[in-house]
């Protein structure tokens, strides 16, 4: 559908009412979105309505801090090294205490490890903060936890290898 006057005047209209691309080209119809703004800006339209603001948010005082508790937190896990040439069941998981670490996110630096401890809600959230590995951002103890080792994959005999290319022929 082409852009007859009345088709421009309407757009015109609807364009200094605020309204959006999208909104006046269903009301249009037969134009897309693209067309709509395409064409407000070979007219060179501007100064639209300003669109309704959100209400503005009344300032809250800070909740008091929460009293600390010298409550344990959960154990973590680290897995255990297996020897790499069995490794088709899991490594056995064992579970450790993890004491309050000694980072915080400001006086965490680049070499230190960033392994979480706690709960980021509460004020008592630290780092482990020991000297990180040269690779990653962990400690050789959090490393081990947070990356397994790669299982190894079953050799595949003949005759899986002939089923499996069945599928495609």
């Amino acid at each position: 559908m082409g852009w007859t006057d009345e088709r421009v005047e309407l757009l015109k209209k609807l364009w200094q009412d605020g309204l959006s691309a999208s909104q006046i080209a269903k009301q249009l119809g037969g134009v897309t979105r693209n067309a709509v703004i395409g064409k407000v800006h070979r007219l060179g339209l501007s100064g639209r309505a300003a669109p309704s603001k959100p209400a503005r948010t009344v300032f809250k005082a800070p909740r008091p801090a929460r009293p600390v508790t010298a409550a344990p937190s959960a154990p973590r896990r680290i897995a255990e090294q297996q020897p790499t040439a069995v490794a088709v069941q899991p490594a056995p998981v064992r579970y450790i205490e993890e004491a309050p670490g000694t980072a915080t996110v400001l006086t965490l630096g680049a070499h230190m490890c960033k392994w979480p401890i706690g709960d980021p809600s509460l004020d008592s959230f630290t780092f482990c903060g020991r000297r990180s590995d040269e690779v990653g951002p962990y400690c050789v103890e959090h490393a081990q936890v947070a990356y397994q080792p790669a299982q190894t994959k079953k050799k595949s005999s003949a005759a899986e290898l002939a089923r499996s290319l069945r599928r495609y022929i």
